[in-house]
C-alpha cells in the first residue's frame, strides 16, 4: 500500500514538472487563487456564526428563498425547452441573419442588467409592445411573479444556448447523418442520437443557467419590482437587508453562496475511476 501511494505521488509530481509550465505562471496562478478565494474568507470571518439560526428564518428572507428557488428552477426549465430548438438551429443550419441573430441572443450576457429590465419593461409592461395589448385582456405582467421568471429566463437563456451551440460543434454529427442515411426520420434522429449527444452540454448549461437565474437582480428589479412573497427575491432581500440589517445580508449571502457550490458540485462531480 506504501508502495502504491509514494509511487502515485511521484507519477503527481513528475507530472506537474514535466507540464511545461513555466514557474511565473504557476506564481500567476496562485495569486489568481488568492483573488478569488480570499473575499469568500473574509465573508466567512465576518459572520455572527450564532446569529445565523435567527437571521436566516426571518419570514422575509423564507419567502425570498422559496421564490428565488422556485422561479429560477421554472427559468431553467424554460431555458433548456427554448435553447436546446435554438442552439441546434444556430449551430446546425445556415440562414441569412444567422449572425446577428446569434448577436442578439448574445446581448444580455453584455449589456447592464438594469438595462434587460428596461427592455423587458418596453417588451411586456403595462405600456409595452406587448404588454398593452395583454393588458386589454386583463392580463398584466410586470411586478408579478411571472415577470420574475421571464427577467431570470432572458437574462440566463444565453448561458444555455452558448453551452450547447459550443457543444453541438464539437459532437458526432456524422452520427445523426448515418442515422438519416439508413431511414431514421429528423424527429427520431434529434430523440435518439442528438439529445444523448447533447447530456454533457446541457448539464453544464442547466448548472450555468440556474445559477444566473438564482443570482439575477438588475432585471428583476427593473422590471417585477419588490414585493415581499411575489418579486422580492433573495439578491433583492440582500439588497435591501444590506441598508437596514448588514449581519442578515451577509448571512443571506452566505446561503446563496452555498446553493450555487452545491449545484455545481453536483452537477460537475464525476466519481474517480479505479486504476490497475
Amino acid at each position: 500500500m506504501t508502495t502504491t501511494t509514494n509511487s502515485s505521488s511521484k507519477v503527481t509530481r513528475h507530472s506537474i514538472l514535466t507540464a511545461g509550465i513555466p514557474g511565473a505562471t504557476i506564481a500567476m496562478a496562485l495569486l489568481a487563487a488568492v483573488f478569488f478565494v480570499l473575499p469568500f474568507v473574509a465573508l466567512l470571518t465576518g459572520i455572527t456564526w450564532s446569529d445565523i439560526p435567527t437571521l436566516l428564518t426571518s419570514q422575509s428572507a423564507l419567502d425570498a428563498l422559496w421564490l428565488s428557488l422556485r422561479t429560477s428552477i421554472v427559468a431553467t426549465t424554460i431555458c433548456v425547452v427554448l435553447g436546446i430548438p435554438l442552439a441546434l438551429v444556430l449551430a446546425r443550419t445556415d440562414f441569412p441573419g444567422r449572425t446577428l441573430m446569434r448577436a442578439i441572443v448574445l446581448v444580455p450576457l453584455v449589456i447592464p442588467p438594469v438595462v434587460a429590465g428596461i427592455i423587458l419593461t418596453e417588451a411586456f409592461g403595462r405600456r409595452g409592445l406587448i404588454g398593452e395589448h395583454l393588458s386589454a385582456f386583463g392580463i398584466d405582467i410586470a411586478f408579478t411573479t411571472a415577470a420574475v421568471v421571464i427577467a431570470q429566463t432572458f437574462v440566463s437563456l444565453p448561458f444555455m444556448v452558448t453551452t450547447l451551440e459550443s457543444h453541438l460543434g464539437s459532437s458526432g454529427e456524422h452520427y445523426e447523418r448515418t442515422a438519416q442515411s439508413l431511414g431514421a426520420s429528423n424527429w427520431r434522429t434529434f430523440i435518439t442520437i442528438t439529445l444523448p449527444l447533447l447530456r454533457p452540454g446541457l448539464i453544464s448549461g442547466a448548472v450555468l443557467t440556474f445559477a444566473r437565474a438564482l443570482g439575477e437582480f438588475g432585471a428583476t428589479i427593473t422590471f417585477a419590482g419588490s414585493l415581499q412573497g411575489t418579486t422580492r427575491t433573495m439578491p433583492l432581500e440582500i439588497y435591501l437587508a444590506r441598508e437596514t440589517d448588514p449581519e442578515s445580508a451577509v448571512a443571506l449571502s452566505l446561503v446563496l453562496i452555498l446553493i450555487a457550490i452545491l449545484v455545481i458540485a453536483i452537477a460537475y462531480f464525476r466519481p474517480a475511476k479505479n486504476q490497475s
